[in-house]
């Protein structure tokens, strides 16, 4: 069978600015959630940023964003997801004024990739709520922050309107169950958050985000907003009806929060959640209406799979991104434990379509690897990474399945298409990009950039459309 994309099909990548941009404190920035996990996702806070936080320098994106945008274009980039870090433009958050110098680097981001012709994907929120609204708030807890993130939004589209068709609502919306601080600002421990207060949050998050799509369908008719879903695929380990329950249990972890964005509504199984739970969300007059707001398509990133089982005794568990599961006996893993399954990311893409009948978008998808830096016989320094080839491919061979079994994908953009500060590690050996960036973990380095050999492979699979697969 002959691979056939879209002929429009979204090819490029994707980064996060508080895992690229550093100077985290210049042109009026305030500090970010980011700026205090110097060990990432589930290392300690520091009080305030400590010299071993890699990403407040990242690899320096802020004042070489076009001399990378030149290598993007040189792929053959058609889309550029990126975010906008909410406190350059409003630094504590809860200003009424915004940052314009924090606006006029966004404005020259997004010129430079349309000198190029390449389309930015812009994340509103992507793991870095202003620190000053976790400080102050207790970030997404308090119904605040719906104000402050309306005030945000309303600021950027009015900005931007003319210059970014596509948007994201919130990064891994449905990540504030594993990671409130992170995901969500919320200061309080989780071990200390009652669930009631955690999906009191998480409503909030929700008509916020319903609240950008309402806001800018008004302000950028043509404009195209989604949401961004953590895309845990989970299979049963056995063919045991408990594992199955189990399995359709876990998953609505996951589809609850594409439910009410792609359906307008609370989906009604979260009714006996709550009840067993003893959560009763607070719902204002008008969230309800403001919910029915629906997304234009649904985004999700997608790195691996994992098992459900009812029987520990039968299984052992996977590491992951944020959400864990047991392994599964017929996939390989990665040097990080991230189970490799590109059969999973077609299921996933046919459930998700399945399901909503809206248009589709893989925002990340890659693999995390140690990566060596090595002469490429020219005179120059190169990596041969083979494998990270040999993930993609796999990967998008199945994303070509899918689109043939039916579904409507708008584009790809593998994740760290330039190496870049991991989120769950805050480590730099854990690489991702077509780019390799001459940064290490102890912070020494010349930030100089190298084509790693997957970089000439991603543009060949581009510049032919995925026929080259």
């Amino acid at each position: 069978m002959s691979m056939k994309f879209p002929d429009n099909f979204l090819w490029g990548g994707a980064v996060a600015a508080n895992q690229c941009e550093g100077a985290y404190l210049e042109d009026g920035k305030g500090l970010s959630v980011q700026d205090v996990l110097p060990n990432g996702l589930n290392g300690n806070r520091s009080e305030e940023p400590t010299e071993d936080n890699l990403k407040l320098i990242g690899i320096d994106f802020y004042h070489r964003y076009k001399e990378d945008i030149k290598l993007f274009a040189e792929m053959g980039f058609k889309v550029f997801r990126t975010s906008i870090a909410w406190s350059r433009i409003f630094p504590n958050g809860d200003e009424l004024e915004p940052n314009e110098k924090g606006l006029k680097f966004y404005d020259d981001l997004f010129d430079e990739c349309h000198k190029y012709g390449i389309e930015p994907l812009v994340t509103i929120s992507h793991y870095e709520t202003p620190l000053g609204l976790a400080k102050k708030y207790d970030g997404w807890r308090n119904r605040k922050l719906i104000g402050f993130y309306e005030n945000y939004v309303r600021t950027i589209f009015q900005r931007y309107k003319n210059k970014v068709k596509y948007w994201l609502t919130f990064n891994e919306i449905n990540s504030l169950i594993h990671a409130p601080f992170m995901s969500g600002g919320i200061l309080t421990p989780k071990e200390e958050l009652s669930l009631n207060d955690l999906y009191q949050a998480i409503h909030h998050e929700l008509v916020a985000s319903a609240l950008a799509v309402n806001i800018g369908h008004e302000i950028m008719p043509e404009g195209k907003i989604g949401c961004m879903i953590l895309g845990i695929t989970t299979y049963p380990l056995t063919p045991n009806p408990d594992d199955v329950i189990a399995t359709m249990i876990k998953d609505r972890d996951t589809l609850f929060f594409a439910d009410v964005h792609a359906r307008g509504k609370y989906p009604s199984y979260m009714n006996r959640f709550f009840k067993e739970h003893g959560i009763n969300i607070k719902m204002e007059p008008g969230d309800e209406e403001i919910l029915k707001h629906t997304v234009d398509f649904i985004s999700f990133s997608y790195y691996s799979s994992n098992c459900e089982t009812t029987n520990p005794d039968f299984g052992e568990k996977t590491g992951g991104n944020l959400s864990r599961g047991y392994k599964n006996p017929f996939v390989k893993a990665s040097d990080w434990g991230w189970q490799i399954d590109p059969k999973g990311l077609r299921f996933t893409l046919n459930k998700l379509y399945d399901r909503y009948q809206l248009p589709l978008f893989i925002v990340e998808n890659g693999l995390g690897a140690v990566d060596e830096l090595v002469d490429d016989g020219h005179g120059g320094r190169t990596v041969v990474d083979d494998y990270r080839i040999e993930y993609l491919k796999s990967h998008l061979l199945q994303v070509a399945e899918a689109i043939e079994d039916g579904v409507e994908l708008m584009g790809y953009t593998s994740w760290g298409c330039i190496d870049v500060v991991s989120a769950s590690t805050a480590e730099l050996k854990k690489r991702y990009g077509y780019i390799y960036v001459d940064r290490n973990d102890d912070g020494t380095g010349t930030l100089n950039r190298y084509k790693k050999k997957s970089f000439y492979w991603y543009k060949e699979v581009i510049a032919t459309n995925g026929e080259v697969l």
